[in-house]
């Protein structure tokens, strides 16, 4: 009993941390599993919903009496109802979960007829909320475990309009497409704007304007791919090619924008044509990470947000990316660190304190990126009630806008650089100022 309330609890936490599933048609095979819980996928239904259930090639470990079948069987439950289904097994009320009144049963293995290893229903639901689709193993052997065998096809979506087509993405995002094309174009139009400058200025543009270049025209593709991958998705419940493109330009658009950072942080071809021994670490250590987070994206996003697997996945994704972010600070805080120390010993106190001042800014407006898109964004979604789950994605983008927008603002090309351009007096004041604040630092 403790193993199941423990069991139960755990998938309380799975149900607050995963993230939500785009919720496609699924397969799902599962061998010789005993888990009291299985939950398979997540879903946000309107007044016409539907889930298709097809499972086939059910086999039992041990042999299942027909008085016992209606303890093993699936359900849809919300997270509230979740709450309140452990209250009533706490309380004794209830031994099984599928004997509780706050759960809406989808089938269980008592109801069929004829042949045992297999079984097709189209389950309607008309009571808007976010369900998630459960198997329950609730039959109890003192000798040993009920390992089960089945594989699994569900498919969960809302019919629209008068035609009554199928819309395969869940209530709250079902508007993706339209938000992600949309961001799409505000990235090509910003493209073409920066290309317009870097050919105005061509005499004084460095490398690293390219490069800036080519992390906008990624991060367009990018979210080109995730709009048509959303958008196959909600008519015909498959992606059909588009989720492999838009993993290979998340993966390019991941690499070259935590990439860009580092060389902006390290002052590379703004302050010096060369990156140290241990910039390049940082860059050795940030590509490689990179890699194994888009491997574990792939995986949690093609299998669920639910499986075994799939759950260590998402905490190496996690523990990956927070890495990644922390890494990419420390080039900013050692260009802060050399500018300070070069203020004290060239004599050009206005110069570097210009630059000190902007490499402060971009390092305040990089934590505040990293910590709204990863945190913050995180508890929008949490927070925010499933028909309005869209709005974590718009909050997302805007911020990744207002970042790139400010990182090539800042670091333009400059005809009249003010760095060259200091008279006597703003080179007393900014002397000044950097003793100031040196004093402030002791």
């Amino acid at each position: 009993m403790a193993m199941s309330r423990t069991s139960h609890l755990s998938f309380l936490v799975i149900l607050v941390l995963a993230s939500v599933a785009a919720a496609e048609i699924r397969f799902t095979e599962i061998r010789s599993d005993d888990r009291p819980i299985i939950p398979f996928d997540e879903f946000g239904f309107t007044h016409s919903g539907r889930l298709e259930l097809n499972v086939s090639h059910i086999s039992f470990s041990v042999t299942v009496p027909d008085s016992e079948l209606g303890k093993l069987g699936f359900f849809l439950c919300t997270r509230d109802s979740w709450l309140q289904v452990l209250e009533q097994m706490e309380d004794a009320e209830i031994s099984c979960t599928l004997q509780s009144d706050l759960i809406k049963k989808v089938f269980t293995f008592d109801k069929f007829k004829g042949d045992k290893s297999t079984f097709n229903i189209v389950f309607p639901q008309i009571d808007a909320d976010q369900y998630t689709l459960v198997f329950a193993n609730c039959f109890q052997n003192t000798q040993q475990s009920l390992k089960l065998t089945m594989d699994v096809r569900s498919a969960m979506y809302n019919l629209e309009g008068k035609s009554s087509r199928r819309d395969y993405l869940s209530a709250g995002r079902t508007i993706l497409p339209r938000i992600y094309f949309l961001f799409f174009m505000i990235y090509f139009a910003l493209a073409g704007l920066w290309f317009y400058v870097l050919h105005k200025k061509r005499l004084i543009v460095y490398k690293i304007h390219f490069f800036m270049l080519a992390v906008v025209i990624l991060k367009g593709l990018n979210l080109l791919c995730e709009a048509e991958d959303k958008s196959y998705i909600k008519r015909t419940g498959s992606a059909r090619g588009w989720d492999v493109l838009f993993y290979i330009f998340s993966f390019l658009k991941g690499i070259m924008l935590f990439t860009l950072i580092v060389l902006i942080g390290t002052g590379w071809s703004f302050l010096k044509p060369y990156l140290q021994d241990k910039e390049k670490k940082v860059l050795m250590i940030v590509i490689p990470l990179q890699v194994v987070a888009n491997i574990a994206q792939v995986v949690v996003d093609e299998n669920g947000p639910f499986g075994q697997v799939e759950i260590a996945w998402k905490q190496v994704f996690l523990l990956v990316d927070v890495i990644c972010c922390c890494a990419v600070l420390f080039p900013i805080v050692w260009s802060i660190k050399n500018l300070r120390e070069a203020a004290r010993t060239d004599g050009k106190a206005a110069m570097n304190l210009m630059k000190l001042t902007l490499f402060r800014q971009y390092y305040i407006v990089v934590i505040c990126y990293i910590y709204f898109t990863r945190v913050a964004v995180f508890a929008l979604e949490t927070i925010t009630s499933y028909k309005y789950l869209w709005t974590s994605v718009v909050a997302a983008e805007l911020a990744t806008l207002a970042f790139y927008v400010f990182t090539g603002y800042k670091f333009m090309p400059e005809a009249h650089n003010p760095y060259f351009a200091i008279d006597d007096d703003e080179e007393e004041a900014a002397a000044e100022a950097l003793k100031l604040d040196d004093e402030f630092e002791l």
